[in-house]
């Protein structure tokens, strides 16, 4: 985070005594995407534009969007002031210069993502993904997930096909066997694994995976109003731990919101994505050099970027 940045911070207090006044026409431009995350929850309960209307914010919801690239996308073409999305299309992102910074970090639950098979398939390890159909997001979690897996195996990723696809139509195309596998997260594994009679092959755990879910601003949104994104953050902090506490109700939220009614698949996401939300500090910010490390000795990306001048420690 640059130096003019940390002044900013440093001067949050005085800020949020000002804001009523000073920030009165501010508009925040929430991008959201479907799937188990504080943010949905806040969206849900109205919290999050309640507190920021104290503050004189007004908060636009728009989405949702089918992933994080997408997003990442309307933010770096200046529709979007904020999102939340994968570590991994973040670092896609960044590699090519979108102007954010992250400032809330969750690691990815073992098993909230993975590599899903039919339960009848023949497949039983990676290394029958040779010759498979394999679908995956383009640079964000599912690649990601598919190359670990491969290079753990010693499989070549040449010998396995990769369909690039949106998680709507991947699903569309695991239901109808349309492709043999599909890397992916939640709410698509739950649903993939309870709706579609799918089966994990691997999970994040099992491949060393250092995905994290994250939250996202511009970098001039930031710049202008360092005091709206800490009461952002603190907002999702107080969700998150009321998630973690109520498990189960958060996984209903996150059903409800897939247009999904069915209490196991609620469950499971639950279950499965109430980890813990911190601020990006020095430790995240390594994970995140990890995969950018990866991206780029898998030639995903061209070049690794500075991941220090795309964070913003709001703990301190």
């Amino acid at each position: 985070m640059n130096t003019s940045i940390k002044a900013l911070l440093a001067t949050a207090g005085l800020l949020l005594l000002a804001t009523n006044s000073q920030a009165a026409d501010v508009e925040l431009r929430i991008g959201y995407l479907r799937g188990p995350s504080d943010l949905s929850l806040v969206q849900d309960s109205g919290e999050l534009d309640r507190t920021l209307a104290k503050l004189g914010v007004k908060v636009h919801w728009l989405g949702p969007f089918p992933a994080a690239a997408p997003a990442y996308e309307a933010l770096n073409g200046g529709s979007l002031d904020m999102t939340s999305g994968t570590t991994t299309a973040f670092v896609t992102s960044i590699a090519s210069g979108v102007p954010m910074a992250m400032f809330g970090y969750q690691a990815m639950p073992a098993n909230g993502e993975g590599i899903v098979v039919k339960q009848g398939s023949a497949i039983h390890s990676v290394a029958d993904l040779k010759g498979k159909h394999i679908a995956v997001n383009r640079g964000g979690t599912g690649e990601y997930l598919l190359s670990r897996a491969l290079q753990t195996a010693g499989v070549d990723e040449a010998s396995v096909h990769k369909e690039y696809l949106t998680p709507a139509d991947s699903g569309s195309a695991f239901s109808s066997g349309h492709i043999d596998g599909w890397a992916t997260w939640d709410p698509y594994l739950a649903i993939a694994r309870n709706n579609y009679d799918g089966r994990v092959l691997v999970n994040g755990q099992q491949l060393g995976s250092e995905n994290a879910a994250g939250y996202f601003i511009r970098n001039d949104f930031l710049a202008a109003h360092p005091a709206v994104v800490k009461a952002i953050l603190d907002t999702l902090l107080r969700t998150n731990t009321w998630a973690r506490q109520h498990p189960l109700e958060a996984g209903r939220v996150w059903a409800r919101q897939m247009g999904n009614q069915n209490d196991d698949v609620a469950r499971q996401l639950g279950e499965t994505n109430v980890s813990p939300l911190q601020a990006v500090g020095p430790e995240q910010a390594e994970h995140i050099r990890h995969i950018a490390q990866w991206y780029l000795d898998q030639h995903i990306i061209r070049s690794a970027p500075d991941v220090s001048q795309f964070v913003t420690d709001l703990s301190r």
